[in-house]
């Protein structure tokens, strides 16, 4: 039975899993599926004075929603605690290819020890590309008025065009990012 928790799931029963999530949510509760307004919720409770229009609502309404990300955070904690959570699966061969000819290192897990290990926090270079790209992920999130599964899960299955635009600009920005941007950003490491 352990086995069935921690290994990976086939596609055939993962996928109507996650597809069953917006029929529930929306049939059973009369909500949209979505963590990346889930910070401005939680701003909006614990921020004392709110001045800023932005925190000004009633964020009691969407407190499922804070509920929803603690349980995600819980649920990783336990899967990396009791079920081998914290074992990244394996990095394909291309994969290294790819790596190798950006000048990095092959990868034990799923990320390069140049940008992401400990030893590389002491780079300057390495925070800005970090912070600034958190900052970009974060902003693009609120701009778009949603995350790229938020919009993919939740919007393409209402049929909603904005989201339809998003997913497709995600897409277009996640292709220039990985083939025109990354290399570059890497060959200044």
């Amino acid at each position: 039975m352990i086995d069935a928790i921690t290994g990976p799931w086939p596609w055939w029963i993962s996928g109507p899993l996650l597809g069953l999530m917006v029929p529930l949510l929306l049939l059973l509760a009369n909500k949209q599926f979505g963590v990346s307004s889930s910070l401005q919720h939680i701003c909006a409770a614990v921020l004392p004075v709110r001045k800023a229009k932005y925190f000004n609502y009633d964020w009691k309404a969407s407190l499922w929603s804070i509920v929803l990300v603690a349980g995600v955070v819980v649920g990783a904690a336990l899967a990396v605690l009791f079920l081998n959570g914290d074992s990244a699966p394996a990095v394909s061969s291309s994969a290294r290819e790819l790596f190798a000819s950006w000048g990095l290192s092959s990868p034990e897990a799923l990320q390069p020890a140049e940008i992401f290990g400990t030893s590389a926090l002491s780079s300057p270079a390495v925070l800005v590309i970090l912070i600034g790209g958190g900052f970009l992920v974060g902003f693009g999130a609120r701009y778009a008025n949603g995350c790229t599964s938020g919009h993919a899960i939740m919007g393409l299955s209402l049929l909603s065009v904005g989201s339809l635009v998003a997913v497709i600009g995600f897409f277009i920005g996640g292709l220039a990012m990985a083939h025109l941007i990354l290399p570059y950003i890497v060959s200044l490491l």
